[in-house]
């Protein structure tokens, strides 16, 4: 996404045949065109152990960048494992204060019996009464938990917790089988979000079921899953480089055309 690529900087010698990549100018300056966004930067004439290669490698042997419509979905993908990502971490806190609740459970009752004992005692103002109530409430359920519901709880905690980590790392990495099951795990969401709006509707919950339901039909529709659109057959991420290369810059030009000796690269060019 960042970082100019300039394969023209790093050769000992650029010729008129390297024109699409580079040229060096009558004054001793080199330009090197950037194989990610066509800008044209000026660097030093390469000497000694700054010399990477004689000439230019064939676009077989360089590292190439994505660009176009292969990088914007790259980016995309970037922020869904993020988003991914953050949700892993919500499951893992979730499976982590789970198993401290389950570890300590009989001396949490323990200490949930004395403080709901205090708190059971009398009631002198509605207002003060209404804050016991709530607290009473709350360490009742604290006395009602039961340790096998904790470790289901725990179970279902880290079930999600290696899924969501999964997709993050997969997506990250731009794997198709990150895809499917980022499809089929949000998909297996959806129900329980839509029995929540059943309940009760929210901005949160009415936009968290839109974004995963957008999330899906992204998917699907952009990376051809489930055989949609012509399926993984059909799915581009090569760049044709010689037509990238054969297209002419006019940025180059400008700037070829303005500088000492440019002239002459310019019409080689």
């Amino acid at each position: 996404m960042r970082g100019h690529v300039t394969p023209a900087a790093g050769a000992a010698a650029v010729t008129v045949d390297d024109a699409a990549l580079g040229a060096q100018l009558a004054d001793g300056r080199r330009l090197a065109r950037c194989l990610r966004c066509d800008c044209w930067i000026e660097h030093p004439t390469p000497v000694g152990a700054d010399v990477a290669y004689e000439r230019i490698p064939p676009l077989t042997e360089l590292t190439l960048p994505q660009r176009g419509q292969p990088l914007h979905e790259a980016i995309v993908m970037r922020l869904i494992a993020v988003n991914k990502g953050l949700h892993a971490f919500g499951f893992t806190l979730v499976a982590a204060a789970l198993l401290l609740l389950e570890t300590n459970l009989v001396r949490l009752r323990g200490l949930a019996q004395r403080v709901l004992a205090g708190v059971n005692g009398p009631i002198a103002d509605t207002g003060q009464g209404a804050s016991r109530s709530w607290l009473a409430r709350q360490l009742s359920r604290v006395l009602d938990l039961r340790t096998g519901t904790l470790k289901v709880l725990l179970a279902v905690a880290l079930l999600y917790a290696v899924v969501e980590w999964t997709e993050a790392v997969g997506l990250w990495l731009q794997r198709r089988w990150a895809e499917y099951l980022t499809v089929l795990a949000t998909a297996g969401f959806l129900p329980l979000e839509v029995h929540e709006l059943t309940k009760r509707v929210t901005v949160l919950r009415v936009g968290a079921l839109v974004v995963n339901v957008a999330l899906i039909v992204w998917l699907v529709r952009t990376k051809r899953l489930f055989g949609l659109r012509g399926g993984a057959a059909a799915v581009h991420e090569d760049i044709d480089w010689p037509a990238v290369l054969a297209a002419p810059t006019p940025a180059a030009l400008t700037v070829l055309d303005h500088r000492s000796g440019g002239r002459r690269a310019a019409k080689a060019r």
